[in-house]
């Protein structure tokens, strides 16, 4: 049996379908009772708790083998990144050592690293520490950007698209992701925890492309059929309380997420691994961000 924490997020919600359709034993971890009721319909297997909150695990993951980590959070306070990621991780590793689990995934992201500029980066350098020093057979993913009908950065960027007259890019634009289609990361999980026997093994994981900011969104309004300008906005001054995000949301009338300070840290470097390293570590080769981004957005609300 599978148990999953953070299946109701965008990769969990995509790999639960996937596997549940494949017949694959199932376990979720879900905050409350109710939020496991569509669960329950399905003939999944759910338990109520928190990765925060310990003694709410207890007994979560009984008749259990493998335990899939994908709870994680992109906004919040240094200390929020710590409780969910670093001490979040180490409650669920601590009852996963205590039930005698096989195999340990942790979703991580590129970029993490101990020395890392924001709290995001370092977290997670911090959880995936805590991944290889437990003892559990593990394996660790470090995704680029992970894009589905309904990952948040899409959704974010289309309302930014539909909404204004020009976009608003912060900074030059210039650096560089690695988009890659959800289903390619699903496949890529399938291959390394449930075909092959290896473990203790880190994997970087990133589309077959590096596109730069300005690329993915000219993509995508082409994907939309739509053609505006980009206006680009220094960092200094988005990050100097975000005047000008405010100025937009006051003359626009429009409920259009800022970025917070953390989030153009991370626009300003590049976030990419080796083009071939999805074919170099599983053997088949991912889609590109324009061959399926127009499946992405349809049907899409914002």
């Amino acid at each position: 049996m599978i148990f999953i924490a953070g299946g109701t997020g965008f990769v969990g919600s995509y790999l639960i379908e996937e596997l549940h359709n494949e017949g694959v034993s199932l376990k979720c971890l879900v905050r409350t009772p109710e939020k496991g009721l569509r669960l329950k319909e399905r003939g999944i297997e759910f338990h109520a708790g928190d990765i925060t909150d310990r003694e709410s695990l207890q007994g979560a993951l009984k008749g259990v083998d493998t335990v899939v980590h994908l709870v994680g959070i992109m906004e919040g306070s240094p200390e929020d990144f710590k409780k969910v990621h670093v001490e979040g991780t180490k409650n669920l590793l601590e009852v996963a050592l205590s039930s005698g689990i096989k195999t340990f995934f942790y979703q991580s992201a590129l970029g993490a690293s101990i020395k890392g500029d924001t709290s995001y980066e370092k977290t997670k350098a911090m959880a995936e520490e805590l991944v290889k020093a437990s003892g559990i057979p593990y394996i660790i993913f470090r995704p680029s950007l992970i894009i589905g009908k309904i990952d948040g950065f899409t959704k974010r960027l289309m309302e930014v698209i539909k909404s204004l007259p020009v976009i608003p890019v912060p900074g030059k634009g210039n650096s560089r992701f690695q988009p890659l289609f959800i289903d390619d990361w699903i496949k890529a999980f399938k291959i390394a925890v449930i075909e092959r026997k290896e473990r203790n093994r880190l994997y970087e994981l990133g589309g077959p492309e590096h596109l730069t900011y300005n690329e993915i969104i000219k993509t995508m309004m082409e994907a939309m059929g739509v053609n505006k300008p980009l206006i680009h906005i220094p960092i200094w001054m988005l990050r100097t309380g975000l005047p000008v995000g405010r100025l937009i949301k006051n003359i626009t009338g429009l409920n259009i997420p800022l970025p917070t300070i953390d989030q153009l840290k991370l626009l300003k470097k590049d976030n990419i691994t080796l083009p071939d390293a999805i074919k170099k570590d599983f053997g088949f080769e991912p889609r590109r961000y324009r061959d399926y981004i127009s499946e992405v957005i349809t049907d899409v609300e914002v």
